[in-house]
């Protein structure tokens, strides 16, 4: 892990607690509130926080020519990741969680950076190391034991396995995200937190169920809007610093802030599956944490735009104006061949092809 590497990683740390904790506190508005409503209210919480910083932001001409803006280009991508993370991966949670203990869903989640790693492996050519591959083998493992029920039928829980396929569907979001990483966080998180909690919300009446309280309202709005909001822009940045599937490797860590509130909230104890399933998921989001590696690699020239800064070895075009801060502008990557220590960021989704 290179120093330049210890911002995305706090960004991804922070992510993974308020996400975290997010599956017990919705367990707990689960109570009063049906899970489409509620998926519903989380995002569009996220939406509506996240458009008032951009308002405030505006007001205040910060960061004004900073980021990347969304293009024509990019809402193919955005569409897929807002049906894929922002209607259909919240619901199946949300159904899944009110027949599984919060502690246990909450370290089910963890399986998302597998399902990332894998996705962005088999369809994005993203590289895996064998480190990786043993890593996504035990988190795998301590997924199954977490999975088991040995009174349900066939041996496993179902509301264990819907939260294994939100994790999928939380996947293929990332992976999507991925590819417009490099566009403004505040306006994606934003555009995809109104766009899936109105069409959630529209669902739920289709539906005829029945919309909650102002309170239970509230309280799902100010969830969605730290944990469905502030974490997922916080995930974005952090993902162009380290890759898709590290950032997700980090965000693994968000099962022990869902785990603590678990046992403070539902006095819920872990069974002896949940004891063992623990340290292998530890022990495998430690093992992708520390796989950034070295080798001689080639940049080929590229075109593109996005925020960036002049010291990162990766941006030394000039300008006339001696302009140094934080800014974003299309501009032209010459070919490079170097060799140092690096993770799959913007910049380096090379192939690697003894790992392919």
């Amino acid at each position: 892990m290179h120093r330049s590497h210890i911002p995305s990683i706090v960004q991804a740390l922070i992510a993974a607690f308020l996400f975290g904790a997010s599956a017990p506190l919705a367990k707990l508005l689960l109570g009063e509130v049906e899970p489409i409503p509620l998926a519903a209210f989380l995002y569009l919480g996220s939406g509506l926080g996240l458009l008032a910083i951009k308002l405030f932001q505006r007001l205040n001409q910060q960061g004004a020519d900073t980021e990347a803006q969304i293009e024509k280009s990019d809402l193919g991508w955005l569409a897929g990741a807002i049906l894929a993370g922002g209607v259909a991966a919240p619901i199946t949670l949300l159904f899944s969680l009110k027949n599984t203990h919060a502690a246990t869903a909450s370290l089910l989640l963890n399986f998302e950076g597998v399902a990332t790693t894998l996705i962005a492996f088999l369809a994005f050519k993203e590289a895996i190391s064998r480190r990786a591959w043993g890593a996504i083998a035990i988190i795998t493992l301590g997924s199954v034991l977490l999975s088991l029920n040995p009174n349900a039928d066939w041996g496993l829980s179902l509301g264990a396995l819907g939260i294994l396929a939100a994790c999928v569907l939380w996947g293929v979001d990332n992976n999507f995200t991925r590819n417009i990483s490099a566009k403004d966080p505040l306006v994606i998180v934003t555009i995809k937190g109104l766009g899936a909690g109105s069409f959630s919300l529209l669902m739920a009446l289709a539906l005829g169920n029945r919309l909650p309280s102002w309170d239970a309202i509230l309280g799902a709005l100010v969830l969605g809007s730290l944990s469905y909001g502030a974490s997922i822009v916080l995930f974005i940045h952090a993902m162009r610093g380290l890759g898709a599937a590290r950032t997700s490797a980090l965000f693994s860590a968000a099962p022990i802030a869902g785990i603590l509130l678990s046992i403070l909230i539902f006095q819920e104890f872990p069974s002896w599956l949940f004891l063992i399933a623990l340290p292998l998921m530890v022990i495998g989001a430690f093992l992708l944490v520390n796989d950034d590696h070295e080798h001689g690699h080639v940049h080929e020239m590229i075109v593109h735009e996005h925020a960036h800064t002049h010291d990162d070895g990766h941006h030394e075009h000039a300008h006339t104006d001696g302009l140094s801060a934080r800014h974003s502008h299309v501009h032209t990557h010459d070919e490079l061949s170097h060799s140092h220590h690096h993770m799959p960021d913007l910049h380096h989704r090379h192939a690697h092809p003894s790992e392919s």
